[in-house]
C-alpha cells in the first residue's frame, strides 16, 4: 500500500487533477476522436508533473549543470502532446489540438523564476487564437466543444493561481531535502512525503555522579587547615618586591588596554550579482518570440510576428523593442527603463515586477495589465481608447491619451483609496492627496 501524500503544494495539485482537469479530460472524451487522444497524452504530462513536484518537495535544488537532466521528463511529455498535433494537420479536429499544443507549454512553469504565474497564464493564451476557431465553427453546431473550450480554458485559469500561490517565485524546493537527481528516479508518481521536520530538542546533560563531591571536601579541608595555623599563617605569604608596586613600577600604571575587535577572517561581503547580467537572447521558439538580457539596445525589431505568436521581454535595461504585425500579448517582466512599441494585440499586454518602464500601442489593445511595477507609462492610440487597464501593488503609473492636436493628455492612475464600512459592505473610492 502507497503511502498517503501530505506535501501541501502536492495535494493542492491533487485539487486540480481532480478537478478542472478531469473535467476537461472527460469532455474531451466525448467527443472523441484526435481530442480524446491527446487529452490522454496531455493527462501523462500532467501526472508526470506530479510526480516532479513529489520529487521537489523532497530535494534540494540541483545545480544549474544537474537542472537540464532534472527537467528532460517534463520536457519530453510537452513534446509528445506538440508532436501528436504536427502529425494530425489534416485532421478535422485541429483547432482543438493547436489550442492545446499552444498551451501545453505553460507546464514548463517549473523552470522559471521570478515570477512563474505570468508565464503559466500567456501560455494558456497563446491558445485563444484557436480556441476562438473552435468557437466560432461550433457555437451554433454543438455546444460540447464551446464547453471543451470553457474546461481548458479552466485548467490553464486554476494552473495559474495554483502557481501564483504556491510557487510565488518560482518552484519551491526543500532547503533540507536531498539529492533531486537520485529522488528523480527513486520517487513513485503518485506520493510524496513532506519535508523533515526541524532537529528535536536535545538530551538533558547527564546526572551528576556523588563522587564528585570527593574534591570539594578536600578543599575546604585544606581552608580550615590554613585557617587553624593562627599568628603562623603570615609566614607563608611572600614578599612584595619593588617591581610589583604601582607607585615604583610606571608600567602597572597604564590600566589595561582598550578592547580592539579582530576583523573576521570569513567578513568578506559576498559580491551583489547584476540582475540583468546573463545571456543576452532574441529568438522565436514555437509561438512564443524571447528577448533576454538585452541591455543598451535602443532598435530591437520584431518584424515577422503572427496574431498567433506571444512576445516574452525579460531582464532588459535601456532597450526599445518594436513589434510590427498583429500579435497574441506581449509581457514585459523585470525589466528596467524599457520600451515596448508594437502595432495590435489580440489578447493583453503585461508589465510585471518593472521598473521605470514604457508601453505604447499604435492600433488595438483590449486590455493591459500592471503588477508590482514602479513607474509605468501608457501610450494608448485612439483605437484602444476602450481599453482594460488592471493595475496591483503598483506605482507612478500614468495612462497617456491622444489629444486631436497630436498630443498626449496624461492622466495618472490612482495609487491612493479611501474605505468605509457600509453595513456588512465596504465602500472604496479615490482619495486624491491634498497639494
Amino acid at each position: 500500500m502507497e503511502e498517503e501524500c501530505t506535501v501541501p503544494y502536492v495535494l493542492a495539485y491533487d485539487d486540480l487533477l481532480s478537478g478542472p482537469f478531469k473535467t476537461f479530460y472527460e469532455c474531451s472524451q466525448q467527443i472523441g476522436g484526435d481530442v480524446a487522444t491527446m487529452a490522454k497524452l496531455v493527462q501523462e504530462a500532467f501526472i508526470n508533473q506530479r510526480a516532479f513536484l513529489v520529487m521537489a518537495s523532497k530535494s534540494q535544488r540541483p545545480l544549474d549543470s544537474e537542472l537540464p537532466q532534472v527537467l528532460e521528463p517534463t520536457g519530453k511529455k510537452i513534446q509528445e502532446v506538440i508532436a501528436f498535433r504536427e502529425s494530425k494537420r489534416q485532421s478535422p479536429l485541429f483547432n482543438h489540438l493547436s489550442a492545446v499544443s499552444e498551451s501545453i507549454p505553460g507546464l514548463s512553469w517549473v523552470a522559471v523564476a521570478p515570477a512563474p504565474a505570468p508565464y503559466v497564464k500567456e501560455m494558456g493564451d497563446s491558445a485563444v487564437f484557436y480556441t476562438n476557431r473552435v468557437l466560432k465553427d461550433y457555437r451554433e453546431k454543438n455546444k460540447l466543444h464551446v464547453e471543451w473550450v470553457q474546461h481548458w480554458n479552466g485548467v490553464f485559469r486554476e494552473l495559474q493561481e495554483y502557481v501564483k500561490k504556491n510557487h510565488t517565485t518560482g518552484l519551491s524546493w526543500n532547503t533540507r531535502g536531498g539529492n533531486a537527481m537520485k529522488n528523480l528516479n527513486d520517487a513513485p508518481p503518485n506520493c510524496g512525503v513532506p519535508p523533515p521536520p526541524p532537529p528535536g530538542i536535545p538530551p538533558p546533560p547527564p546526572m551528576m555522579k556523588l563522587e564528585s563531591k570527593a574534591p570539594a571536601d578536600d578543599g575546604r579541608s585544606a581552608l580550615f587547615a590554613s585557617i587553624n595555623q593562627g599568628t603562623d599563617i603570615t609566614t607563608s605569604l611572600k614578599k612584595v618586591t619593588d617591581d610589583m608596586k604601582t607607585h615604583k613600577n610606571s608600567n602597572l600604571r597604564e590600566g589595561p588596554r582598550p578592547f580592539v575587535k579582530q576583523p573576521s577572517p570569513t567578513g568578506r561581503a559576498a559580491p551583489v550579482r547584476d540582475p540583468f547580467s546573463g545571456t543576452p537572447r532574441m529568438a522565436q521558439e514555437g509561438k512564443k518570440w524571447f528577448v533576454e538580457y538585452q541591455k543598451d539596445k535602443p532598435n530591437l525589431v520584431i518584424s515577422e510576428a503572427k496574431m498567433d505568436q506571444s512576445i516574452y521581454i525579460y531582464r532588459c535595461q535601456n532597450t526599445v523593442v518594436q513589434i510590427k504585425g498583429k500579435v497574441n500579448s506581449v509581457i514585459l517582466d523585470s525589466c528596467k527603463k524599457s520600451s515596448v512599441v508594437f502595432d495590435n494585440l489580440v489578447s493583453s499586454a503585461e508589465v510585471v515586477n518593472c521598473q521605470s518602464c514604457q508601453v505604447q500601442v499604435m492600433g488595438v489593445m483590449p486590455i493591459i495589465s500592471i503588477e508590482k511595477t514602479d513607474g509605468c507609462q501608457v501610450y494608448l492610440s485612439k483605437e484602444s481608447l476602450k481599453a482594460e487597464i488592471i493595475t496591483a501593488k503598483s506605482t507612478e503609473m500614468n495612462i497617456l491619451v491622444p489629444k486631436d492636436d497630436g498630443e498626449f493628455a496624461e492622466l495618472p492612475i490612482p495609487e491612493q483609496f479611501k474605505t468605509v464600512i457600509n453595513g456588512l459592505s465596504l465602500v472604496t473610492t479615490c482619495s486624491e492627496k491634498s497639494s
